[in-house]
């Protein structure tokens, strides 16, 4: 089954869990899962922990939807999402991955139906555990500290700085859309509408329509 001729039934948010970890870059993941759960006024539900996950199990559009942030730490994300799609009986390619991505400069998102993990840990582990790279996954871009000089590791498991977060808050935003039109519309059309957008183009709304296109 190819991944983005079916829609998502599982949306993975791959973070570590903790307060020391819960706004750093390296938590995108977790973060668009959040996103999520405001978007659908579910914030206030209380997540089950099975699996070695928290989940949240809704409809979105007539959708079944599961929303899961991983409790193994990032590294070892492979293991969580191997015993969800067994208990949940879901095939790679209905498993949505949503990770950061150094590679990628903030502001800017990448849905791919498969592939590598981009030197990823936590990607690199549900591959390895799932024994395929053939499962989508939204890419959120958190830019490379090379520019500045920092060290990777102290660049994904720091904030955001002043500068940057109004922009990483729309691309959050901005993913937990990509992320519901992938459940609604398939990956294909979602990766089609968002892998061009900018959090700084004036002309391009966070739910993926241009200036004109919106709809009553």
């Amino acid at each position: 089954m190819v991944a983005d001729s079916v829609t998502p039934r599982l949306v993975v948010g791959l973070g570590n869990p903790g307060d020391e970890y819960a706004g750093t870059r390296h938590n995108a993941g977790f973060l668009v899962v959040d996103r999520i759960l405001e978007k659908l006024r579910r914030a206030e539900a209380k997540p089950e922990h099975k699996y070695n996950c928290h989940l949240h199990t809704l409809r979105h559009a007539g959708h079944a939807l599961v929303l899961a942030k991983p409790l193994t730490f990032m590294n070892l994300s492979g293991e969580a999402v191997a015993k969800l799609a067994r208990g949940l009986e879901a095939t790679p390619a209905e498993i949505l991955v949503v990770a950061d991505f150094l590679d990628l400069p903030l502001g800017r998102l990448r849905m791919r139906a498969g592939g590598g993990a981009g030197g990823h840990r936590g990607v690199e582990s549900v591959i390895a555990e799932l024994g395929t790279d053939a499962f989508p996954r939204l890419w959120v871009g958190v830019g490379h500290p090379g520019a500045r000089g920092g060290a990777v590791v102290d660049h994904v498991l720091s904030e955001w700085t002043s500068e940057e977060r109004a922009s990483a808050s729309r691309t959050l935003d901005a993913a937990a859309e990509a992320v519901l039109m992938a459940v609604r519309s398939g990956v294909a059309v979602t990766m089609n509408r968002w892998n061009s957008w900018q959090a700084e183009a004036d002309d391009l709304d966070t739910d993926g329509t241009r200036e004109g296109e919106r709809k009553p």
